[in-house]
């Protein structure tokens, strides 16, 4: 996570502030999550525009599940695009296989599967999400709209001034359009260094509106669903204070002046109702992915627009009494030390035949393109390992390990500022980031990837099996 402090010297690009974030939810009751989703061609409102886009039950982003720890899940998915797909439940630490988080799985156009597990006893509380994976159209069908909430509520929801708090869900989405509302093709580059839309959506809203008590405090869950933009995100003269990271709660609150999320990465933040009624713009600033931070990475070019852009308005409206942050959140117990230490390095290169002639640019780990027939590294169960990841590139590469959360050790060497749990770390170019990770609960086959997503469509991703020992 980076701590600097906001540049407000920028030039914004505003639009009037519209309604409330709403979302269709579904919510898991007598210990069951049970509801039928499907993914259509749709026509959405974004905004003012008309958007032809993909949509879960209609909505973009789709519904927002909520559960429990310890409920069992139904999900029964129709397909009706014109591609296969299938939902992957990122975050979540359910079976890799079978009807669980199977990104195997191959879903036709017409067909329909239940996903069907149960969420562990023991599952943290936290903010994860749902989209598709299949390999080869997985940045083509997120970038159309397909991305959806998956709340775990749990312990963090019960520490007091958490619950007292006034809660809001930030799916954060561009989208690139064309005159007729139409999905606009990117362009050439834009599957090298991953695509981008210049039409900026929280929730599905352009620029929605927020409120905050005075003295009350506002938790804003923010999800990156984006396939490829990073953002970096600050709230006008308002400190914003992280208690959650992809898996869950931190030990205590950390005072940041901005957040910066790659692809695929979550964060929970309380905002303090301190300051003067007024309206307050949560902005994105201009950001280099390249030069790093730790949730921070990517190439520029068509990454950053290069002035800030208003995501949400926040709005006072009436007055508590003065709740205060909370002191301490949810402990984190350090992983034991490793039994192993794997290297991975990420880099790209030219496919066949040149760009030129059609062959693009072919991205990789371990100087291998993924091949869904390898098995690239086996694991032994209920061990715990050490992966250092370096990036020999010139792109940056948001590193995201299926089924099994980490824990950052260290960036360049240097250790982190304070423990977190993690799916997704951004590794910059001439970066080594060293996670540890210990494999519990599920044996089979899951993937890890780069998530900037046209990157693992092109080949960056390999195939993990955790092996019973």
């Amino acid at each position: 996570m980076l701590l600097s402090q906001c540049a407000r010297s920028q030039p914004i690009s505003s639009t009037p502030v519209s309604g409330p974030i709403q979302f269709q939810t579904y919510k898991s009751e007598g210990g069951l999550l049970s509801l039928d989703l499907e993914a259509k061609a749709q026509s959405v409102q974004l905004g003012d525009r008309t958007a032809n886009l993909l949509a879960y039950n209609g909505t973009v982003p789709g519904p927002l599940l909520e559960a429990k720890p310890g409920d069992k899940v139904q999900i029964r998915f129709t397909n009706q695009l014109d591609q296969p797909t299938n939902i992957h439940h990122h975050g979540l630490h359910i079976p890799p296989t079978g009807s669980g988080d199977n990104v195997f799985l191959e879903i036709s156009p017409g067909k329909s599967h239940t996903y069907e597990y149960q969420i562990p006893d023991t599952h943290p509380a936290g903010t994860f999400w749902y989209h598709p994976h299949k390999h080869g159209l997985v940045a083509e069908q997120l970038f159309g709209g397909l991305a959806g909430l998956f709340i775990v509520r749990g312990e963090l929801d019960e520490i007091p001034e958490v619950k007292a708090a006034k809660e809001e869900f930030l799916v954060l989405k561009d989208f690139a359009l064309d005159s007729n509302g139409n999905i606009s093709d990117t362009g050439h580059m834009a599957a090298m260094t991953g695509r981008a839309g210049g039409l900026l959506t929280a929730s599905g809203q352009v620029n929605p509106a927020m409120t905050i008590s005075k003295g009350g405090l506002l938790r804003l869950r923010l999800l990156n669903a984006s396939p490829s933009r990073f953002f970096r995100l600050s709230l006008e003269d308002h400190p914003l204070h992280l208690i959650a990271t992809d898996g869950g709660a931190i030990s205590s609150p950390a005072e940041l002046s901005e957040v910066v999320l790659a692809p695929g990465e979550r964060a929970e933040v309380l905002v303090q109702g301190s300051q003067k009624p007024g309206e307050y713009r949560l902005l994105n600033q201009p950001f280099n992915p390249a030069q790093g931070g730790m949730m921070g990475g990517m190439m520029g070019g068509n990454q950053s627009s290069g002035r800030s852009e208003t995501v949400a308005t926040l709005t006072y409206e009436g007055s508590t009494e003065e709740i205060p942050l909370p002191t301490q959140l949810i402990a984190i117990e350090p992983l034991p030390e490793p039994q192993t230490t794997r290297q991975f390095t990420l880099n790209h290169g030219m496919g066949g035949g040149g760009m030129m002639m059609g062959g693009g640019m072919v991205f990789m780990i371990n100087d291998k393109a993924y091949d869904p027939s390898r098995i690239d590294t086996q694991v032994m169960l209920n061990t715990v390992e050490d992966w250092e990841i370096t990036n020999t590139g010139s792109m940056a590469h948001p590193f995201h390990v299926h089924t099994n959360k980490f824990q950052i050790i260290s960036q360049n060497g240097q250790p982190v500022p304070y423990p977190a749990w993690k799916d997704v770390v951004s590794v910059s170019p001439g970066e080594t980031v060293c996670i540890r990770m210990a494999f519990r609960d599920y044996t089979g086959k899951t993937v890890y990837h780069c998530h900037v997503l046209d990157h693992e469509d092109r080949g960056m991703m390999g195939t993990l099996e955790i092996q019973q020992a």
